[in-house]
């Protein structure tokens, strides 16, 4: 009896993430999907026919059984995770995860759930690789002594990524198939032009027990596109080139040393190409995807076989970084749309989105969440774990301390009596806003002010004093209605909060209230 097709949904329609939503669609399987960008989720919908879901719809909709991630790496640890515990099977596009720590983490998911969990490790899904590597094993060149891979171009610069990791990890994929065994030693080197600090051009250099090497060499700052793996054996060679037609990518040697008189002679034969029935790898690659999720076989690139090949990249990471300085990726993720300036601290597990600015002199704490569009600086300092969301501007003069919650389109002022065409900037004036504050969204908030401790400002509000700790102010402009604890809820006259049970009392200094057990 055939297996029945899994029904796929797609994570990220970006640049590969649009290939894989074809590919999927083209095999039948496809039933949602979801991108970060409305636009672009409404256009793959329409075009589809399927419907555009969030993240979480996706984990909780039972008629979902798979699911294709191709968010960027940053983003493979939670959005794997979360579809894994939800029972989904994933398919997750390179690399596995960003660290082996990580990658063990969605390893034991998987093991724990029974789900399929396989890596988008593509050229291993490549009739021409795996025709070369059915070779190989058949000893068609004897033992293998030497392997080059040169994955170069004048393509993309990344700025999130350097290009061990954004280009190494197939060839090391296909290195390590090759030599059926894992390095005894890594080592690594390269150069940063374009980038301090993130190397555009990298060697890595592997050494096995078997006595083979093998080199990969990577570089985006290249005058010409060039995919090739040349495997060496003392019977004979082979090159695998997948810039050239379909006819010739599979090129055997029969070229060999020989001994004569005590000394090695070359002997040299004809190249000759080998035929390879033509199919698309990535089609190839769903397809095993598919294949493996409907009938519980183990994929040929599953989490073990990832992570190999993020032992690799680590280990060759760390040697890169002594000779180009530190390349390790931010501890915090920023969209490829957004702005950093120079001279600005951003904190560990924050994370800022799409198209927004982080201007010169600003700090933020760390666990902050900076939505869509957001503007902040020059010189601003946000605290922990503040959560600032779509389209807030926070100027030059306010200060957020830990835990502040800044709603959709708040406003904050910086001058009482802007004009467009006389400088006030010798007037900015500040605006604190302290410990566990709420703001609702599109409330506005006047320069000059203090919001105190876990006080909430309620939606569309006018802020035009300063607010108590723990006070609830609505309307326009605001005016105090009623107190919250710290949990955000409102309390009656006994303040105490109804749900923590906690007991506040009035503060005769601050004109708040202060908790008392």
């Amino acid at each position: 009896m055939q297996a029945v097709n899994p029904r796929v949904a797609v994570i990220g329609c970006g640049g590969w993430g649009k290939n894989i939503v074809k590919n999927v669609a083209a095999l039948g399987a496809l039933t949602a999907i979801s991108d970060a960008y409305p636009q672009t989720a409404a256009q793959f919908a329409a075009e589809y026919n399927v419907p555009a879901l969030s993240t979480d719809q996706i984990a909780g909709n039972p008629e979902i059984d798979a699911v294709c991630v191709a968010v960027p790496a940053e983003l493979h640890l939670a959005v794997a995770k979360q579809m894994l515990e939800a029972g989904k099977h994933v398919f997750v596009e390179k690399p596995l995860a960003l660290s082996v720590k990580d990658g063990e983490v969605l390893a034991e998911v998987a093991r724990k759930t029974g789900r399929t969990l396989m890596v988008g490790h593509l050229l291993q899904y490549h009739p021409v690789f795996r025709k070369l590597l059915s070779m190989a094993r058949a000893d068609d060149f004897g033992t293998l002594r030497y392997i080059y891979s040169n994955r170069l171009s004048l393509g993309k610069v990344r700025q999130e990524e350097n290009v061990l990791w954004s280009f190494a990890p197939h060839d090391i994929s296909m290195v390590l198939a090759l030599a059926g065994a894992a390095p005894t030693s890594v080592s690594a080197t390269g150069t940063a032009f374009v980038t301090p600090g993130l190397a555009d051009f990298a060697t890595t250099h592997l050494r096995f027990e078997s006595g083979l090497d093998a080199h990969v060499l990577t570089s985006w700052m290249h005058p010409f596109k060039e995919q090739r793996i040349v495997v060496v054996g003392d019977k004979g060679m082979a090159v695998f080139d997948d810039v050239r037609p379909w006819q010739e990518k599979l090129e055997v040697f029969d070229n060999h040393i020989e001994w004569k008189d005590g000394r090695p002679a070359p002997t040299k034969g004809a190249g000759k190409f080998v035929s390879v029935e033509q199919a698309e790898p990535l089609r190839e690659e769903i397809r095993h995807f598919l294949q493996a999720a409907s009938t519980g076989h183990q994929p040929l690139t599953d989490a073990a076989e990832g992570l190999r090949v993020l032992a690799v990249l680590e280990k060759a990471e760390a040697d890169l970084r002594k000779k180009v300085g530190s390349t390790e990726k931010p501890a915090y993720f920023a969209h490829s749309s957004a702005v950093i300036d120079d001279n600005v601290t951003v904190g560990e597990n924050s994370k800022i989105w799409h198209f927004s600015h982080i201007l010169s002199g600003s700090n933020l704490g760390r666990d902050v969440v900076v939505g869509q569009n957001v503007v902040i600086g020059p010189a601003v300092n946000v605290g922990n774990n503040c959560k600032i969301q779509n389209n807030v501007s926070l100027y030059n003069g306010v200060e957020l301390e830990d835990d502040v919650f800044c709603g959709p389109s708040c406003v904050f002022t910086n001058v009482k009596t802007p004009r467009a065409h006389i400088s006030r900037k010798h007037e900015f004036l500040k605006t604190l806003v302290k410990r566990g504050a709420t703001i609702g969204a599109n409330a506005t908030i006047v320069c000059g002010n203090t919001l105190g401790e876990y006080c909430m400002i309620g939606s569309g509000s006018t802020v035009t004093k300063n607010v108590p700790p723990h006070a609830l102010w609505v309307g326009s402009p605001a005016r105090h209605l009623g107190w919250v604890s710290r949990r955000g809820v409102r309390m009656g006259d006994d303040l105490v909060c109804p749900e923590s049970g906690e007991r506040y009392e009035l503060d005769e200094t601050t004109g708040g209230l202060r908790l008392i057990g």
